[in-house]
């Protein structure tokens, strides 16, 4: 069964950290490109982060560059977000999402290019 599972999100202080895992069962993590996305009722689901699986490189949001990082492990077919100086405005609902090819990890992230997702996992910033 090809499955994506986030780690569990929780509350977290204004200027805290958190670090999100994204595990997958099923397939090779490394034969894929891998996002986060955050979504607030209300508003479109945001692409936060990618790595891209061809080149290695990564991708960050405006809103968060500087205090996200995006990471591999590929012995444990797992993705990280770690993120640092959390604000109230990060407070969402969490997702990773994988996807093959070679424009699913680009500064532009096409939610329809990812073909599978994670549960999702809710992070709140708020003291």
């Amino acid at each position: 069964q090809v499955q994506l599972v986030e780690s569990a999100g929780g509350l977290v202080q204004p200027g805290g950290s958190l670090r999100l895992s994204c595990a997958a069962s099923g397939f090779t993590l490394d034969d894929y490109s891998v996002g986060w996305f955050r979504h607030v009722p209300g508003k479109e689901r945001e692409g936060v982060s990618c790595i891209n699986r061809y080149t290695g490189t990564t991708y960050y949001a405006d809103s968060v560059k500087g205090r996200v990082t995006i990471s591999r492990d590929n012995a444990k077919n797992t993705v990280y977000l770690q993120m640092n100086s959390l604000k109230p405005q990060d407070t969402a609902v969490y997702y990773c999402a994988a996807g093959r090819g070679p424009f699913v990890c680009l500064a532009t992230m096409t939610i329809g290019l990812y073909d599978n997702w994670g549960q999702g996992t809710q992070v709140t910033v708020s003291s």
